[in-house]
């Protein structure tokens, strides 16, 4: 998954080769370096490739070292769209390396309950930590369907998510300097100018200052509303560890549809299309 803090995430849970306290084998570092590719992929072609790499680091023997490339690979798998059979794999891999090593590495739970319940995915894992991930997740998502806010936009103007109810509103948290957001934005205008007169509103929401944030939407030409959340308020409220994250909401209000990474325009139209939009 591709957020701010991606890169030290991504380290954090690969290690590396110089690092003392782990020693990868030469089969492993090939697949440590596939994984790290992966990451930098297109979307069209990571498709091609996920379910190999899942299999791949399935056949290695148990180890904390296939424990790490398991939850590495789910972490950078969710971008875009690798397609639900590969992600199967990928949350295969992971869970069999989990119990291999219970316990062992505490990432490996939050990834691997976000593949069950975001990607609508099946594993076995009898685990309690797991359940508690799950759990989690589950309370995230009870909060999300409450949360209300009020933030103004880049001229000013407020918005309150409540006031909007009778129309479709897609909430999408964005940063103008990562990439998937900034390609994921431009897929959002585009789908804006498709259905803003079947009563669409999306509302960008970044934590960023006002001038990189006004320097790209001037660029880009970005038309829908754009809303300042400095202090992280609304974005605490649901739960936002990292960017980009996408809520839609019915005309009745009610969250019909999220994705947890950057997705494809034709992604986000399957979001909308939950929504009633067609």
């Amino acid at each position: 998954m591709l957020r701010p803090s991606t890169l030290l995430l991504f380290c954090a849970i690969l290690a590396s080769s110089q690092d003392k306290k782990v020693v990868y084998t030469s089969q492993e570092q090939t697949l440590v370096a596939k994984v790290r590719v992966l990451s930098q992929l297109p979307y069209d072609q990571r498709v091609l490739v996920t379910k190999d790499i899942a299999l791949d680091i399935r056949r290695l023997p148990a180890s904390l070292n296939k424990l790490r490339l398991a939850d590495a690979l789910a972490f950078v798998s969710t971008a875009g769209d690798p397609g639900h059979d590969n992600l199967q794999e990928v949350a295969t891999t992971l869970a069999d390396a989990m119990r291999e090593e219970p316990g062992k590495l505490d990432s490996a739970y939050l990834n691997l309950a976000q593949l069950v319940h975001y990607e609508h995915l099946k594993v076995s894992l009898d685990d309690p930590k797991f359940a508690a991930a799950l759990s989690r997740l589950d309370a995230d998502d009870q909060q999300r369907r409450g949360v209300n806010f009020t933030l103004a936009d880049l001229n000013g103007k407020k918005w309150t998510l409540k006031d909007l109810r009778g129309k479709v509103v897609l909430v999408n948290f964005w940063a103008p300097w990562i990439r998937p957001c900034r390609q994921e934005m431009l897929d959002l205008e585009a789908l804006y100018q498709k259905f803003k007169k079947q009563d669409l509103v999306i509302l960008g929401i970044t934590g960023e200052k006002a001038e990189p944030v006004v320097s790209f939407i001037t660029l880009q030409k970005i038309t829908f509303p754009v809303l300042l959340d400095p202090q992280q308020t609304v974005a605490n409220l649901y739960k936002i560890l990292g960017v980009p994250k996408t809520f839609v909401y019915d005309r009745q209000g009610q969250l019909v549809a999220q994705a947890i990474d950057v997705r494809t325009r034709n992604q986000l139209l399957n979001m909308l299309e939950t929504a009633g939009l067609r």
